[in-house]
């Protein structure tokens, strides 16, 4: 089975295919049409607080690489929180610290070869730049602390190489706290604490999905400055470790903090999410935290995943490894996705911002959540 992280990374055009061998399918299961979007849509700042693009998985000169860069024009963000920091192990050595590396030198060259498309994302004001020049903004992010190790000297060397949000943990315990997935639910540690005010003090935006509930409420009471849960949903409305509840959402917003809606099968504990119920779980966080502290963070690629034969084949046969892992619960359907399919466009943010809006939710609001609240927060953390 292909690593999660991995398949994950791959579920874009031609990415899962270098990975797997396969031959490419020209069957592909019929994605539905394009709904009406949000007429506001381009003149919105919209942030996704967790996603991807497909070029480390894909060579130029494939045609593949440029309808990539293609997407990260056509889908109308801003910015996208990158992943930099390979997560899902222990790393108890150096070598997460060397990859960490290694991917912000990748992802460096990538921005700069291709100015007219992508930008790395260093002060809040980029985000308008991006917006204003039609390019994707990408924000180097770590999932996972673990590049970090115990040297907290290592942070003004990663804030000086572009790294502008820190995950504390990812779904296992480490040496900050404990992940979504520990069931002692052991909140932070001593160095966690010394951790959180490191990264405050570097001007770092603190992020706490994947945690547990407790390092969740504890990192919450322990940032001085205003924090992310970037990529997650209601627990109240669906109650897995992976989601948020509604004590912990309070507090966010209470602390000035702001909550992404995942595209993930979190936010059912029975059948596929659709894109009713992404939409429920903003109205949920909404009406428990405010219109001032939701965005969204699809943990989802920029492009829409080509549904061949081959992929539905591969996905089944990742979410059953999932489910032997613990990440979906073993009763859950193999017809599972980590996107939602009904909203598999490029366009996916104009999209939901039209059903919000056909759901009586004023502009204003629809463009905090599509991304004015994300970056509100990095706005208040590194300044302008």
């Amino acid at each position: 089975m292909l690593d999660r992280r991995d398949f994950l990374k791959a579920l874009g055009a031609g990415g899962l295919l270098a990975l797997t061998g396969a031959k490419p399918s020209t069957a592909t299961i019929p994605t539905p049409p394009v709904r009406g979007g949000w007429p506001h849509y381009a003149g919105t700042i919209a942030v996704d607080g967790s996603s991807g693009l497909d070029l480390e998985w894909l060579q130029e000169g494939d045609p593949a690489y440029a309808k990539e860069l293609e997407n990260a024009r056509a889908c109308g963000q801003a910015a996208i929180m990158l992943t930099v920091f390979p997560q899902g192990r222990y790393w108890l050595d150096d070598e997460s610290f060397h990859r960490a590396q290694a991917k912000l030198d990748f992802w460096r060259s990538v921005a700069a070869k291709h100015a007219d498309r992508l930008m790395l994302v260093d002060h809040a004001g980029d985000l308008q730049r991006a917006h204003d020049s039609h390019r994707l903004g990408l924000i180097p992010w770590f999932q996972g602390s673990e590049p970090i190790g115990e040297h907290l000297e290592r942070i003004a060397m990663f804030r000086e190489r572009g790294v502008r949000v820190v995950q504390l943990t990812h779904n296992r315990r480490n040496l900050v706290g404990d992940g979504a997935q520990e069931p002692g639910n052991a909140g932070l540690s001593n160095f966690g604490h010394e951790l959180v005010d490191a990264l405050n003090a570097q001007r770092i935006v603190v992020d706490l999905a994947h945690g547990s509930q407790r390092t969740i409420a504890e990192g919450i009471a322990a940032s001085k400055a205003p924090m992310l849960i970037s990529h997650t949903g209601c627990r109240a409305l669906a109650d897995l470790p992976r989601n948020t509840g509604d004590a912990e959402l309070r507090a966010l917003a209470d602390r000035g903090g702001v909550a992404g809606i995942i595209f993930w099968p979190y936010l059912r504990t029975d059948t596929q999410p659709m894109a009713i119920d992404v939409v429920r779980h903003i109205e949920h966080a909404i009406d428990v935290a405010g219109e001032d502290h939701v965005g969204i963070g699809t943990d989802s690629g920029v492009s829409p995943i080509k549904r061949t034969p081959r992929f539905e084949q591969d996905n089944r046969e990742w979410v059953r490894g999932s489910k032997d892992d613990g990440i979906f619960a073993r009763d859950r359907p193999d017809e599972l996705y980590p996107f939602i399919p009904d909203l598999n466009f490029v366009n996916r943010f104009e999209v939901l911002g039209g059903m919000l809006s056909a759901r009586g939710h004023s502009d204003a609001r629809i463009d905090k959540i599509l991304g004015g609240n994300f970056a509100r927060v990095f706005r208040d953390v590194w300044g302008a």
